[in-house]
């Protein structure tokens, strides 16, 4: 039961960071034509209220991390989403593993940055109180909790360990060659 639960965590982790990477992360890389005004001006409203100056003018490292989002995390949403709406897919350890640690490694940089940058009050002023900063991290801080767990689970549930019978028949093999 509790496993299920943590499948539906996922699930909806996955589902919901479809819409949010391709309508509000990818304006960080592409060009601002692509993007209807009533997205523009979602992310405006976005940064404007929890003072996150890296969606309107991100610095070149955290595009490289949208980058990456878009070429190597994007395309396995979908894939993660369904596996973990069907549940039990243990083929879909290895790819949450990478996964997971890629994510769980990006945002550690990202949430230093928002605690102790001296973010500037122009153009796009960031979060200059423990409050503003603390608020912002709570935004980004699912996007390193859920990997985290997902780590976790893909890890530690027997649900998603290679069972025994497949590692006796895998060490065989390799006794062969």
């Amino acid at each position: 039961m509790a496993i299920r639960i943590l499948e539906i965590i996922f699930f909806l982790y996955f589902a919901s960071h479809i819409p949010i990477t391709l309508f509000i992360d990818f304006q960080a890389l592409l060009p601002e034509h692509v993007y209807p005004q009533a997205l523009k001006d979602l992310l405006k409203w976005y940064a404007a209220e929890f003072q996150d100056p890296m969606m309107l003018d991100p610095p070149v490292w955290f595009k490289s991390f949208i980058f990456c989002e878009a070429l190597l995390q994007t395309p396995f949403f979908p894939i993660a989403a369904y596996a973990f709406l069907k549940g039990g897919c243990k083929w879909i350890r290895t790819p949450a593993i990478v996964y997971s640690t890629h994510v769980a490694t990006t945002l550690v940089p990202i949430l230093a940055h928002i605690l102790f940058y001296p973010f500037p009050t122009e153009p796009h002023p960031g979060p200059q109180t423990p409050k503003q900063r603390w608020m912002l991290v709570s935004i980004y801080a699912p996007y390193l909790l859920v990997p985290l767990l997902l780590l976790l689970t893909m890890l530690l549930s027997s649900t998603y360990r290679p069972s025994p019978k497949a590692a006796n028949v895998s060490a065989k093999a390799k006794k062969k060659n």
